[in-house]
């Protein structure tokens, strides 16, 4: 079952697994393409990984992977991070040979006592684990940035994505994908053995200066992961929600009680109020407790997000705007 339906919103009534969310509406068929093995009684863990791989590898989705637009440079460089729990977590950043960042994440959080591989050690670490190295630049990805690097496009232009289209493309023309800045696929998971993942990939803001690196492969920042609150993961303009430790905040949040809306509310409102917002920035994060209850929420309009349980898959709004009028 497949279902596009403004009147969906996110669930405040307690959701048993299996439960998918996803960021923006190119998740649904993510989570549809893994949702039969997950159901069967699948791991929150292997679901979120496959659900990041999925988006990673469809050229279709031109704000993520290898459909992704690169840096300042013409080069591309991916980040992600995977989460069970603070001791469980695995994060890498700058990767450039390999097209799965979540895939080799996982293996530093089982493999090695580290968190986090950067830049070539990262790939290095890839290949010693026996992942291929992939072309990580998309042909269109390459033309949009020749055409970029020939017209001279002003990369400050007030564009924001604005998900209107399930099939992937969060960008009307080349125009906006010159200018946005979300490149985050985000996923939450709990199965039915009531165990909670995350999952973040991401190829980075497109001419991005070199070695530039975003919140999602960083724990608390693009994703955070703990048994005994929830969790959450964020999407949109990564140094908004680094400067305010974003995942982390609803989590811990929703540790001391609070209801997902809420706790998502108030990473919003902190946002808000202290950040110098500009017309292109954009924030958005899905937040789900242990005991199922999810929501999600977005400091403006434009955002979408993807959900998965036994009556569907299914896009929808989030539960609210911070600051609709904008």
């Amino acid at each position: 079952m497949s279902e596009r339906s403004d009147k969906h919103t996110p669930r405040e009534a307690a959701a048993r697994g299996p439960l998918l969310l996803s960021t923006w509406s190119f998740g649904e068929r993510a989570n549809a393409a893994v949702w039969p093995e997950f159901a069967s009684g699948g791991s929150a863990l292997d679901a979120v990984e496959a659900v990041t791989v999925f988006c990673d590898e469809d050229p279709g989705i031109d704000s993520v992977g290898y459909g992704g637009l690169p840096d300042r440079d013409g080069q591309m460089s991916l980040d992600g991070c995977v989460m069970l729990s603070p001791e469980q977590c695995g994060s890498v950043c700058a990767v450039r040979k390999h097209l799965h960042p979540v895939r080799i994440a996982r293996l530093v959080m089982d493999r090695t006592p580290h968190v986090m591989l950067a830049g070539e050690g990262a790939d290095d670490f890839a290949n010693e684990h026996g992942l291929p190295e992939q072309p990580l630049l998309s042909p269109d990805a390459k033309k949009a940035w020749e055409k970029h690097q020939a017209e001279g496009k002003d990369e400050s232009a007030d564009v924001r994505p604005v998900d209107g289209d399930p099939g992937g493309a969060l960008f009307g023309d080349d125009e906006e994908r010159w200018r946005n800045n979300h490149d985050t696929i985000g996923v939450l998971g709990l199965d039915e053995q009531g165990v909670l993942a995350g999952a973040c990939s991401t190829s980075g803001m497109p001419w991005k200066v070199p070695g530039r690196v975003g919140d999602s492969p960083i724990i608390g920042h693009g994703l955070y992961v703990d048994p005994q609150g929830g969790a959450a993961v964020a999407t949109g303009t990564g140094e908004l929600v680094m400067a305010i430790c974003g995942s982390f905040l609803a989590v811990e949040r929703m540790r001391s009680g609070a209801m997902p809306e809420d706790a998502i509310r108030e990473v919003l409102e902190r946002i808000a109020s202290r950040s110098d917002l500009q017309v292109n920035h954009q924030v958005a994060l899905i937040a789900i407790r242990p005991d199922g209850h999810w929501s999600a929420g977005a400091l403006r309009p434009g955002f979408r997000l993807a959900f998965s349980d036994g009556s569907g898959h299914h896009t929808m709004d989030p539960a609210f705007v911070q600051l609709p009028g904008t």
